[in-house]
């Protein structure tokens, strides 16, 4: 019977629906959105019947603005109560952000997929936080010429950013620095002239996934809340019914504009 009771046991739930209040640069007070919960427990074999009942009254206990300060504290109430040697925590939400088209100025909002992540064990008390968000932009496809006259034509690229934040960095502040470095943004509502600026934007200037991403890099690299960062860009040419992907991470010292897409 002793052996049993320390027995170790995974445990969860996972797309609990849920309102909450996500931080964001331009409302102080947060975003309201919908964010789908997941949790995550390794706890005593003895716990296992009441698993559920505890992770649903803590959530609820927790509908606060999610932030690295609010989760990094929220996540040991998770680890104590449930007397658990691991706990991780998902926040997956969509996050809305104003953009000005291009020319003609006019606001539009765009979505963004994120995930807040939360992990925590008894052996390493410190909790550890993981902000990841979805931004799709415009890149050149990788075999155009831009010496050939209207041979450029663009590709969706989605980047994925995760970054190991020392202290809260908002969603607008990754989303500029991608759109920055990419051939164009992308938009909910585009004017006819705005249409018309993308379109000859696109067939007149070049710029590839691999030195976007590698120019994301380097920005990422001078943030110093930033401890960590990692980088995955899927590319969806039309020609092919398959995407490519490249990543990179802080650890990896390898420049990408060395190499070819």
């Amino acid at each position: 019977m002793e052996t049993e009771k320390r027995f170790l046991v995974d445990v969860g739930m996972a797309g609990l629906p849920f309102p909450v209040s996500v931080i964001s640069k331009k409302n102080p007070e947060g975003q309201q959105t919908i964010a789908k919960i997941s949790i995550s427990a390794r706890i005593m074999k003895e716990f296992e019947a009441k698993w559920i009942d505890k992770f649903i009254k803590i959530a609820h206990s927790h509908m606060d603005k999610i932030g690295t300060k609010t989760l990094r504290t929220n996540i040991l109430d998770y680890l104590n109560y449930l007397n658990a040697s691991t706990v991780k925590i998902d926040f997956d939400y969509p996050f809305f952000a104003e953009k000005l088209t291009p020319v003609s100025n006019e606001k539009c909002l765009v979505s963004y997929q994120c995930t807040y992540s939360g992990k925590v064990s008894r052996i390493e008390k410190e909790p550890k936080t993981i902000f990841k968000i979805s931004i799709p932009v415009l890149t050149t496809y990788p075999i155009s010429d831009i010496k050939e006259k209207s041979s450029l034509f663009a590709q969706t690229s989605i980047v994925d950013v995760e970054i190991e934040p020392e202290k809260d960095i908002f969603p607008e502040e990754m989303i500029s620095i991608v759109d920055k470095h990419a051939l164009s943004p992308v938009y909910s509502f585009l004017t006819e002239e705005d249409q018309n600026f993308l379109i000859k934007k696109l067939h007149t200037e070049k710029k590839t996934s691999v030195v976007m991403l590698d120019e994301i890099k380097e920005e990422l690299s001078l943030i110093k809340d930033i401890s960590w960062y990692r980088l995955k860009c899927s590319n969806y040419g039309i020609l092919h019914s398959y995407h490519t992907i490249i990543s990179t991470e802080k650890s990896m010292w390898v420049p990408f504009s060395t190499q070819d897409e």
